[in-house]
């Protein structure tokens, strides 16, 4: 039987183990009923399963029955602090937590493949790691599975990493996407504490104001990114919390702001963490006041080997036919923690598009919004191109 029918007939496993995790989202690094949910899909298999010591994680390896090298597989498991309000009858049943980024099929995606290549396992050319990833969403899940040893969990270094993310918009159901270099953005936060002194709002001169200082940073942000950076290498800084004072006739002691800082190579990344901060402090001492600075780097550029993305964009058209794979011009505006994974081993991440049948990519509600739907047919491609990522890259790798 082709891997794309035994796919098909894995479906309905498939989705209800999807709906069951969407029912029943888990936050962060800590996702105990997911974690038992995965492994109970994954009993009678023949893997070797460890989880996690730090987090909720689960690494199943599944030896091939013939000699080869070593691939892993990522699905990412958590969900997000956001109250669904899509309508359908499977709906987060846990008040402010939703998978609206669609964790919950890249999970059931990641069985299907477990599945799959288990059943075709003695004619594998070595060893798969399939890496069920808690804290994706800002927790640092796949560093700390990095920590506890995933990319060694197979006892010989790993040829190449595959991982799949769905997308709510933009992509047509079941279309499959990626690019060479970078995929993904790096993802910063920049916290700013203005720091003047109080005072009564009709005398501002016998204060230091801290609002209006506060507010030249954030417009001088984004001169300075536009002017400081090629276009053609963009920065984005998008300032989304800013908070002042108790009452309009009262000049508060702080002013404090949050910014997302996006950008799309490591020169620029490395430019941020220095340039930003300095701006920031030099405006305020130019003012006569302080500013606290925080740079929380978080997730690096994403970046995918050129030769392994030729190597999935060729697979993926041979499985699914070359008008379903696309090779997407720039890099998509999200990040990806799969960026770790990446800087150690040659690999891609491919997004696959979701958006429900008859809805119209371009206008539907995006990952992460409360509205956001994600189909359930793009599941079988999902477990079928993970397969044959893994089972081709494997034959490749021993010649065979």
């Amino acid at each position: 039987m082709s891997i794309t029918a035994r796919a098909r007939e894995l479906q309905p496993d498939l989705v209800a183990l999807r709906r069951s995790l969407h029912r029943d989202p888990e936050l962060g690094l800590d996702l105990p009923r997911t974690q038992e949910k995965v492994l109970t899909a994954l009993e009678g298999l023949p893997l070797e399963i460890t989880t996690g010591k730090g987090l909720s994680s689960v690494t199943a390896v599944l030896r091939g029955g013939k000699p080869g090298g070593a691939v892993l597989l990522r699905g990412d498991m958590d969900a997000l602090p956001v109250t669904e309000n899509s309508g359908v009858p499977y709906a987060s049943q846990v008040p402010g937590a939703m998978h609206a980024c669609g964790h919950d099929l890249h999970t059931a995606g990641l069985v299907g493949a477990a599945t799959l290549l288990a059943e075709r396992r003695a004619h594998l050319h070595g060893d798969v790691v399939f890496m069920f990833q808690p804290g994706e969403e800002g927790h640092n899940g796949a560093g700390l599975m990095i920590e506890e040893g995933v990319l060694d969990a197979a006892g010989k270094p790993l040829d190449a990493a595959f991982a799949l993310h769905v997308a709510a918009n933009r992509l047509p159901a079941g279309l499959v996407a990626t690019r060479p270099g970078t995929v993904t953005s790096a993802s910063d936060v920049l916290r700013v504490t203005v720091r003047g002194a109080g005072g009564h709002g009709s005398t501002p001169h016998s204060a230091k104001d801290p609002v209006p200082v506060a507010c030249e940073i954030v417009t001088a942000l984004q001169t300075w990114v536009t002017r400081r950076f090629d276009l053609f290498d963009p920065v984005v800084v998008t300032v989304g919390t800013f908070h002042a004072g108790t009452q309009q006739n009262v000049i508060p002691e702080t002013a404090t702001f949050e910014a997302t800082v996006r950008s799309y190579s490591e020169a620029a990344h490395e430019r941020l963490i220095e340039g930003l901060p300095r701006l920031v402090r030099g405006i305020a001492e130019a003012h006569g006041i302080d500013a606290e600075v925080t740079y929380d780097v978080q997730y690096p550029v994403t970046v995918n080997d050129p030769g392994e993305t030729s190597f999935a964009l060729d697979t993926a058209r041979e499985l699914l036919g070359p008008t379903q794979v696309w090779q997407a011009p720039d890099p998509a505006n999200g990040s990806e923690d799969f960026a770790f994974v990446l800087q150690r081993v040659p690999g891609v991440m491919l997004l696959v598009g979701a958006a429900p049948d008859g809805v119209d990519a371009s206008t539907a509600p995006m990952n992460h919004s409360p509205k956001a739907v994600f189909d359930d047919q793009v599941l079988q491609r999902q477990a079928a191109l993970l397969t044959v990522l893994a089972e081709e890259r494997l034959r490749r790798g021993a010649g065979a």
